[in-house]
Parts: structure tokens; sequence; C-alpha cells
């Protein structure tokens, strides 16, 4: 059958089992959006931003596990979607960013908005393709979602010229994907995973260092299993929240900058240091040469560039972490292990004696109490999104988080502006949840123009701006380490918030007490629209505990040790 490229795309994506794509029409990808009118396989969801059409493919794929797709036009159009392509790179998310490009007759002559979309997209994305035959075009795109969603998951770039999307070819999707120069590694070296495991039986206190790959490689409860099993300590990273459930024996907290006293000690404390799809992020290691300086190191990912990149590793394996955590499991029934509960009992002291807290006030609204409440009230029930900032690491903090994908933030990139647009999408992916996303002042007016979208497309998000007049995390840094020289971080020239998303057609409240957060949360959540709950907090609350730049993790400032 003699189609036209434009068609390919939309029947490609059919046949990818697509259900929704986020995206933005513009005149080099204007033949494709003629095909979107045509079909009826998929949603299109017509965001205000190319920006938010990534971020929302991106909620959607965190959510749910599913590849995010969007479209956006060249020049500015792609552009704007780089932000977007960035943030999932970093976070390693499964996207598929279709974007039209100026027909091929005028690539290089500066036409009208051209721009080297491909050049440009090369450090931020998996893969990239610049397509120059409509015969390429469907062989490109299944390769495009396979290899966005295998491996190390990552966003992948198809740009196509204008051209391209009119002209007629035979159309025959592919059932396979065969490509010679990529073959991610999936099962572990058994060799390597036997001298791994009798480490850990040797170990005296092996603690489980767990990081986003767990969520992406959906093996959360098999990472369960393992620590039941052999009774192991687990640590989790900002991305890996969720993996063990907050109410598990064996959860010792999250680590790194804003980790808790407990996780922190047990890195610096372990003999053993057993990552999980981890990356050692600076963001978690601290000072690198002190970082789980008594440890030998067992590192497990399916990226062998990741291993031993920052942290020499004794016992590297490469492999999808589900599969070679099975493993582990399994090779474990023939094996004797120390008895790890002086280990276990340590830490859970650790963690009673310096638990996360705060200093609550019955005369104002302190940040982390209307996290803690949304937990009591929705628990389970809500997918939490997150801007950037210090409401993000008070939310990784206090929230009751109980199951993988619960909880979607910007993670390597620190994207401002991510928290709307992706709890749009993980409101359109997981229908049966309350969509909230935790913001703050600076960061909700990067993207506001999506409350339009959430109003079209009826996706109740739950906006609650925790707002303290500040570019909040900015300002701590600037009180603690530059002599309180607040530079440009004052937000006190506002917006009324209430006015503002009522404008858009959605639900706005205006908190100042717990009484009134409780029944505008409640009323949000009955009526089922989209809202903006603006809740008056403490302004000079600061994000503790705290390790200082350039120190180690256990060097932390507790909440002893400050004012707060």
């Amino acid at each position: 059958m003699r189609i036209t490229g434009a068609k390919m795309v939309t029947e490609s994506l059919k046949e990818e089992g697509v259900e929704v794509v986020f995206g933005y029409p513009g005149g080099a990808i204007m033949n494709v959006y003629d095909e979107i009118y045509k079909q009826s396989f998929f949603q299109h969801i017509l965001t205000r931003h190319e920006q938010a059409a990534i971020h929302a493919a991106e909620g959607y794929a965190k959510s749910t596990g599913k590849v995010g797709v969007a479209i956006v036009t060249s020049g500015p159009g792609f552009t704007n979607a780089v932000t977007g392509l960035a943030d999932a790179y970093m976070d390693s998310i499964p996207l598929v960013v279709i974007s039209g490009q100026v027909p091929t007759t005028i690539i290089g002559t500066d036409g009208f908005q051209e721009i080297d979309a491909v050049g440009i997209s090369r450090p931020c994305t998996k893969h990239n393709y610049l397509v120059n035959k409509i015969e390429d075009l469907p062989k490109i795109i299944k390769e495009a979602f396979h290899i966005a969603a295998t491996g190390r998951p990552g966003p992948v770039h198809v740009d196509i010229p204008k051209d391209i999307t009119a002209e007629l070819a035979n159309f025959e999707y592919p059932t396979e994907v065969n490509i010679p120069t990529y073959k991610p590694t999936v099962k572990y070296n058994k060799r390597q995973l036997k001298k791994a495991m009798e480490e850990i039986s040797k170990a005296k206190k092996p603690l489980l260092y767990v990081g986003g790959g767990a969520i992406l490689a959906n093996c959360a409860y098999e990472i369960r299993e393992l620590a039941k099993k052999l009774n192991i300590p687990v640590v989790e990273t900002l991305m890996a929240r969720g993996v063990m459930g907050h109410n598990n024996d064996l959860l010792i907290g999250m680590l790194g900058m804003h980790g808790e006293f407990a996780a922190n000690m047990a890195a610096h404390d372990t003999d053993l240091l057993i990552s999980l799809g981890a990356r050692f992020d600076d963001r978690v290691t601290g000072r690198l040469d002190e970082f789980a300086k008594k440890a030998r190191v067992i590192h497990v990912d399916i990226d062998p560039a990741s291993i031993s990149k920052l942290v020499d590793a004794h016992f590297p394996i490469v492999g999808d972490l589900k599969v070679t955590v099975q493993g582990m499991i399994d090779s474990s029934n023939d094996m004797e292990f120390n008895d790890f509960s002086n280990w276990v009992a340590l830490l859970r002291d650790y963690r009673k004696k310096e638990p996360l807290r705060y200093n609550d006030s019955d005369t104002v609204i302190k940040p982390q109490w209307p996290i803690e409440r949304v937990g009591q009230l929705l628990g389970e029930n809500a997918i939490i999104s997150t801007d950037v900032g210090q409401h993000q690491m008070w939310t990784a903090q206090f929230y009751p988080f109980s199951f993988p994908r619960q909880f979607n933030t910007s993670g390597g990139l620190g994207t401002m502006g991510f928290g709307l647009p992706a709890a749009m999408g993980v409101a359109r992916g997981n229908k049966d949840k309350v969509s909230i996303n935790f913001t703050g002042d600076g960061s909700i007016l990067m993207n506001i123009q999506e409350l339009m979208t959430c109003v079209e497309y009826n996706l109740p998000v739950i906006n609650i701006i925790l707002n303290n007049n500040y570019l909040g995390m900015v300002r701590q840094w600037q009180t603690l380490f530059y002599e309180n020289r607040i530079s440009e971080t004052d937000l006190s020239v506002q917006p009324d918030f209430k006015m503002l998303v009522e404008a858009f057609g959605g639900l706005g409240y205006r908190v100042t007490n717990k009484e009134e957060f409780d029944a505008a949360l409640n009323d949000a959540v009955e009526k089922k629209k989209p809202a903006m709950i603006e809740v008056i907090v403490a302004r000079d609350e600061i994000v503790l505990p705290m390790v200082p730049n350039g120190h180690a993790l256990n060097e932390m400032t507790l909440l002893g040790d400050s004012n707060e």
C-alpha cells in the first residue's frame, strides 16, 4: 500500500500501540498533523509550549513505564523542546520525539525555521535520526521505539523533512529490529555474579545502594525480596524513592546532599556497597574520595559505560537489573551468609536518634507540613510530581512513597518548570490516581500556560504551591554560603494565583492555615478539575539535613546544628 510519509508516521504510532501524543504543530510538521486530524488511533494533546510537550511525555513515561511520544515542528519548535530532551536523557526516560524539518532541498540554506536539529540533539539523546528517504521512515520509527525502551532507556529524536512527509511509498512496518551495533547486555556474567555473592556472604556491613535504574528496570519487588532474604539494609537515591516502600523495616532512607542521617552514615560506614542501577551522582556521593571509603564495591548496571565511571567497582556486573537481582536471589539459595542483624539494628538506632523532622508551628504553615498532610490524606492514591527546589527535597524526604513510579521528578538536570506538564502526563496515563504537583512560587510560573491544557483536556492536576516568596533553594545557599547576600531571589512581587488559575477555568484556593488546607485539598480531589492550592508558608525555612558542597556524607548539617 502506497501512502505518504505523514501517514506512515501515524500508522507507525498505531503499530507501536501509542495511546497519547503530546505536541505542537507548525509549518514543517503540518503534513503529519493533517494525518493526525484524520486518524482515531491515539489522542493528541496540544500543549501550549513545546518544552511542556516533552515534559508531559516524560511524566507519562515515568509513571506508566511506556514510551512517551511528542511531536514538534522545526526551528524554534525544536529548540523549545531541547530542555525536555536533555532532562529525559539525564534521567534515562524512554521517549520518541518526532520533529519536522525544512524540505531536503532547503537544508543548509538558512531557510525559514531551519535549524540543525540532529546536531543540536546529538549530545542530549540516546540516538537521533535525520530521515533522508521515505523508504527508511518505517524502519527508523521502529528502531527509535526499540532503542528508547531497551538497554539503558532514553530519548530518541527523529527529524523528518517536510518533503519526505509528502512523498508516496509502500508502507510495511517491520516486525523485528536488528541493529548490529546495538546489542544491550541483558544476561549477567555468571562468574562475576558468583564472586559478588561470595563477597556479600563474607561482609559484615553490606548495604544495598539503589538508584533510579531499579524503577526503570521494574525490579523493585525483586530488590525487596533480596533485601529481606539476606537481611541487608537499603538506601535509595532521589530517583529511587518508592522502590522499598516507606514502611519497609530495611529501608534506611534517602542518601545524599539532603539525605537522612542514618542513610548517609550507612554509606560512610559500610564495608560492602552493592550498587543497583545507580550512577554515583555528585548529589549522592558528596566528596567523591570520601564516599564509601571503607567499602568494596559491587556495581550492577545495564550500561557498561556507567560502571567504574566515578567509583571503581571491585565487582562489575553488566546486565538487566531485574534479571541480575533475580539471579542474586536464586544463587543465594545454596549459600550461607553472615548475620547482619547488628548492622541493621545500628542503622535503625541512627534513624531513631536522628529522624527526619522539622519544627512545626501553630501560627504559620511550615512547608514540610502540607507534604506530610497529603501523604496522610491520599497516600497510595496519589502519584506525586514536583518541580525543582526546596519543595522537591522536602517531598522526597516527607512523602510516604509506597510503590515504584509514585514519585515523578527532574533529577539529573534539575529542571524548573518540569512539574506541571509532567503531572499532566501522569494524569493522562493514570486515571485511577490523583495527580499532585508540589511546586514553588518560582517554578510554577515557568510553564504556567499549561493550566490551559489541563482545562481543555480535563486533566485534573492539583498543583500545590508552597509559596515562600523566594527562589528558596538558591536563597538557602545565599544565606549559608554567600553571607546572606540575597541576590535576585526575592519573589515578593507575584500574581494572585487563585485568580490566575480561575482565569484559565480551573479551581483556585489560597491557604493560610491547616484547616483551610484540608478543606481545599478535599474539595479539589472531589471535584476532579485542574486546581491550584497556594499555601502561604514560612519564608526562611531551609532544607535539612544538608551536606555542604565539597564535604563527605558524614559531615552533615542537622536540625540541631542550625537555628531552624
